[in-house]
């Protein structure tokens, strides 16, 4: 009896390891430590990524960071913010974590503001740009309608009260926890990706916001990592060719690569592969240097690090 328990145990256990997912295992020859094992061909930016190199701690003022953005008026900027229950504030932060400008937003009662995107106020890459922030966190899915908030980017970095533009959407399959937003630099057009145990979250389109309507989100498809080894989307940013999306969750970094891509739902489906990432605390937030050519990884928790990627 004692051994066929053994045999039994020893079956069990074998079951329980083959059932689990297991990790994308880098190619031969390439370098553990960068974590890019797939290297992007065909897109403009990073072929491969290197490791992530600590550049600043996070401030103060940002002890519940949720969103980054980079700047599309000033050099070495990131847009940044608190998510709930904090004030309705954006920082012009240095990679340092060093602030330069604090905004204070009126106009509007923020609830919880997940992320942050920068660009064109209107459809069209010929116009000014605008940061958005997110006010779509929802953990017990009970929101009816959720909101975007609008502001031009100021042309200086100077501490500022700006009144913000609402603008409601609502999604047509019922209540969603989300955390991150993108927007597509080349058309202004922005899309939200939800944050689901499910998978890496499915993304809608908000075409046609506006302040004096209550618009209905578009959904676009489902992103899935390899095997279903990762969930819950916690930040996302579009690189600036629109050819390629990174994702943020609480232990990985992916990106979507989709060589000569014109629309998200064309980008959405090309290829995802791993890149590097870095072990924060509550890692929330993500943003493309400008230009494209690495990325900004932050977290909540006043003095975690800021860490930058760059190409290799």
């Amino acid at each position: 009896m004692r051994r066929l328990a053994l045999v039994l145990v020893a079956g069990l256990l074998w079951a329980c390891g083959c059932s689990r997912p297991k990790p994308v295992a880098p190619p031969q020859g390439s370098s553990p430590d960068a974590g890019a094992w797939v290297p992007a061909v065909g897109v403009p930016g990073c072929r491969l990524y290197g490791p992530p190199r600590q550049t600043g701690a996070i401030p103060a003022e940002l002890q519940e960071l949720s969103g980054l953005a980079a700047s599309a008026r000033h050099p070495g900027i990131f847009w940044a913010h608190n998510d709930s229950d904090n004030s309705f504030r954006v920082y012009a932060l240095e990679e340092s974590g060093n602030i330069r400008a604090t905004l204070s937003l009126t106009g509007a009662t923020s609830r919880d503001i997940e992320d942050i995107a920068v660009g064109p106020c209107q459809p069209g890459a010929q116009a000014p740009p605008c940061l958005y922030l997110a006010d779509i966190g929802d953990n017990f899915q009970r929101r009816q309608e959720v909101r975007l908030y609008r502001v031009p980017e100021p042309e200086q970095l100077a501490d500022a009260s700006l009144p913000v533009e609402a603008l409601a959407f609502t999604y047509p399959d019922g209540a969603h926890n989300a955390e991150s937003l993108i927007i597509d630099a080349r058309t202004g057009r922005l899309a939200v990706i939800t944050k689901t145990p499910d998978s890496l979250g499915g993304v809608y389109a908000l075409d046609g916001l506006s302040p004096h309507e209550t618009v209905k989100a578009t959904p676009l498809g489902t992103l899935r990592a390899p095997q279903e080894l990762d969930r819950l989307t916690t930040g996302a940013d579009l690189h600036p060719s629109g050819e390629r999306l990174l994702l943020r969750t609480y232990t990985r970094v992916w990106e979507v690569r989709r060589p000569r891509a014109q629309r998200l739902e064309e980008l959405i489906a090309g290829q995802l592969a791993e890149v590097p990432g870095a072990s924060q605390a509550q890692a929330e937030a993500i943003a493309f240097t400008p230009g494209g050519e690495g990325y900004l990884l932050g977290s909540e928790f006043t003095g975690q690090p800021l860490y930058r990627t760059e190409c290799r």
